[in-house]
């Protein structure tokens, strides 16, 4: 009786034996890469050849273990299973990083467009407010650039000292100047033809360099301000009436078109006197 239970429990060793399939910890490892690989979105448009072949592996791996062949080469299928997997996964972590990059620069444009869009209302906004300032200067285009001119009511007679009316006009100049500091002006004295050259060429340079100083006190920098005496030189009027001597005595204030404006030569009379 004994032999027989022996016999009978050796018996159902061997069918249980030979009923349970065969298995691989590797090869179970190479299934899980392989299916996360296949789940990636990214998959299909960067690492599909390697989905490919890590398949193939695959099934060849699962066909060695069925078939019983050496553990050794279902391992070494499942290996290369496996690292096409990986191979695949890490093509699609660098897709991710470079999308990551194109976002970045993407939003770094719009960031940039968006400040640029601004810089340039803000700029369209403070030139209208330029403009209505000097409109309020009465200031006149020329050739020269934009010319506001200040008459001799802002002077005593043969004086260089400015009166305390100017000190709103002066006001309003520097203001223009310090919303752009990037503005340079000429600023040029004028006297009527009566008295010696010598006298009016000292008394037009003391009037701009009185009014260049006012501009500085407010502010302007001193760097952005030329004061030039021109004397009885481009009468705007005749000098034969007091009402046009009155009009050539003079002071004018150019913001120029360009810094080499600014840097002409006071001496290039024929030029001015085309201009004026």
């Amino acid at each position: 009786m004994r032999n027989v239970l022996i016999i009978s429990s050796v018996a159902l060793a061997l069918a249980s034996c030979a009923t349970t399939p065969p298995h691989s910890a590797r090869l179970d490892r190479a299934h899980t890469e392989v299916d996360t690989l296949a789940q990636d979105p990214l998959t299909q448009q960067v690492a599909a050849q390697d989905l490919e072949s890590a398949r193939q592996r695959l099934q060849q791996a699962d066909a060695a273990l069925q078939d019983k062949r050496p553990a050794e080469e279902v391992d070494h299928l499942a290996y290369l299973a496996e690292r096409h997997a990986q191979a695949g996964e890490a093509r699609i972590e660098a897709a991710r990083a470079h999308q990551e990059v194109a976002r970045a620069d993407e939003e770094r444009n719009r960031v940039l467009l968006e400040a640029r869009a601004r810089e340039a209302q803000n700029a369209k906004a403070q030139l209208a407010a330029t403009q209505a300032q000097l409109a309020d200067l009465k200031a006149k285009q020329t050739d020269r650039g934009l010319v506001v001119t200040l008459g001799d009511v802002l002077f005593d007679t043969g004086r260089a000292t400015l009166k305390p009316g100017a000190d709103l006009t002066l006001d309003r100049l520097a203001a223009v100047m310090k919303d752009h500091p990037q503005s340079k002006v000429s600023i040029e004295g004028f006297t009527d033809s009566r008295g010696s050259d010598e006298y009016n060429d000292a008394l037009s340079q003391r009037r701009a360099d009185a009014v260049a100083a006012a501009l500085v006190r407010r502010g302007v920098s001193p760097d952005n301000v030329r004061a030039e005496g021109r004397g009885k030189a481009f009468p705007v009027a005749t000098n034969d009436t007091p009402a046009g001597r009155q009009q050539n005595r003079r002071v004018e204030i150019v913001f120029a078109n360009g810094p080499s404006r600014l840097a002409q030569s006071a001496g290039d009379s024929d030029s001015d006197t085309e201009r004026r």
